[in-house]
């Protein structure tokens, strides 16, 4: 988003958490827009671009999963999701749907803005890379007109699926895929074979991206996916 002051969409029932979200973050020279169910927060969502959005899962008419679901079928803004639990499976879930982020309340509010301003900073420069079709992150750039992949300054050999595998996963962050998942839109419908290939490349991916193999996480039972925002 080309702006200067970011807008950020608070979505919440409770009117004492939306007014101490709005307290603090407002400080930041963020303008703020709220909503206290999920239909309007939707519907706020279809008619103004914003630049992040809080999001409650329990909230009335639509909950935080079902509006997060709607979301991604048009916009890929990012989302920090507010919820009562922090179990792992939760946060799967989530992740699938396409959220960015958690938190679990009680939260702290400085925790909160640094996660905002973390993501907002992180979205602004993909938008920018997306213009130039390229990515970047940390010491790792992929140039996706030169079929380049940089680690640390220099440029990493891959073989051509590697790469394809690699630039499957970058332009899908955060979704989590199966290997059959992988297997038909990296390899194609016609490939012979068994997913065992795709845990093989998976694997050399890691090696070729060395420190930067943090980014392919592996989601036991289930596949893989892409993200920039794990720890080593």
């Amino acid at each position: 988003m080309e702006t200067d002051r970011p807008v950020i969409l608070i979505a919440d029932d409770e009117e004492r958490i939306r007014d101490m979200i709005r307290e603090y973050i407002s400080l930041e020279n963020y303008d703020i827009d709220e909503a206290s169910d999920g239909d309007a927060a939707l519907e706020m969502i279809r008619q103004k671009e914003y630049s992040l959005v809080i999001l409650d899962v329990m909230m009335p008419r639509m909950d935080g999963w079902q509006v997060c679901r709607e979301i991604r079928k048009f916009s890929r803004v990012p989302v920090i999701m507010l919820t009562a639990r922090g179990e792992e499976y939760d946060k799967l879930y989530g992740f699938d749907l396409g959220v960015d982020d958690y938190m679990v309340k009680p939260f702290s509010p400085k925790e909160l803005l640094a996660r905002i301003k973390a993501i907002i900073r992180r979205s602004r420069q993909e938008e920018n890379d997306l213009k130039k079709d390229r990515f970047s992150s940390e010491g790792l750039i992929i140039d996706f007109d030169s079929r380049n992949v940089i680690v640390e300054g220099k440029q990493t050999a891959m073989t051509p699926k590697e790469y394809e595998l690699l630039r499957f996963f970058v332009k899908n962050p955060n979704r989590v895929f199966s290997r059959d998942q992988l297997l038909n839109s990296v390899w194609g419908y016609d490939f012979i074979g068994d997913d065992r290939t795709v845990d093989t490349h998976v694997k050399m991916l890691r090696e070729s991206l060395g420190s930067y193999r943090k980014y392919v996480v592996t989601v036991w039972g289930t596949g893989y996916k892409f993200e920039t925002g794990v720890k080593p």
